[in-house]
């Protein structure tokens, strides 16, 4: 059985006001060139441009997919590009739990007693609860970070009982 998770990252806040200079600016920069000299095309040009390269990669969406005691994690950039981050075998888990559980506070930032590189997948919504997950990933451990769904995460309660904290 194959779950598949979809997330889409909060828009950070700084977002609308770079996307309205720089189209205030293109525009600024085309009355320029018309009115005065073509030397202002080119950078018109590029603050177009710039806005257009911003809107499409300041959004991230995210795709969790669950089957089969693997679980496969995309990152979808501007709705367009689909790159695979992870590919993990949940033989190698160590842990799943929510964010603040004693499970992974070894691995607390700031608090914990080990330090590991951390990926972070989660939507910033402060309304949704995410999990921390400790595993193996070509024999290094890492720390992600999720917006698990009751599906999912009772899917992976099921494969690894032991491991998965709620």
């Amino acid at each position: 059985m194959t779950i598949t998770t979809s997330v889409s990252r909060k828009r950070k806040a700084g977002t609308k006001a770079i996307k309205l200079t720089a189209g205030i600016l293109a525009v600024v920069f085309l009355l320029a060139g018309i009115l005065f000299s073509r030397g202002f095309f080119l950078p018109c040009f590029l603050m177009a441009g710039l806005y257009f390269v911003y809107e499409a990669f300041s959004e991230r969406d995210y795709e969790y997919i669950y089957g089969n005691g693997r679980l496969r994690i995309d990152v979808i950039i501007g709705r367009r590009f689909r790159r695979t981050e992870h590919e993990l075998d949940l033989q190698n888990l160590k842990v799943v739990a929510p964010h603040d559980h004693e499970a992974v506070d070894a691995w607390r930032k700031g608090s914990g007693t080990e330090q590991i590189p951390k990926y972070d997948y989660t939507s910033y919504d402060d309304n949704v609860p995410y999990y921390t997950m400790i595993i193996y990933e070509d024999r290094k451990l890492i720390k992600i970070l999720l917006d698990l769904d009751e599906a999912m995460l009772a899917q992976m309660k099921r494969d690894c009982p032991e491991r998965v904290y709620r």
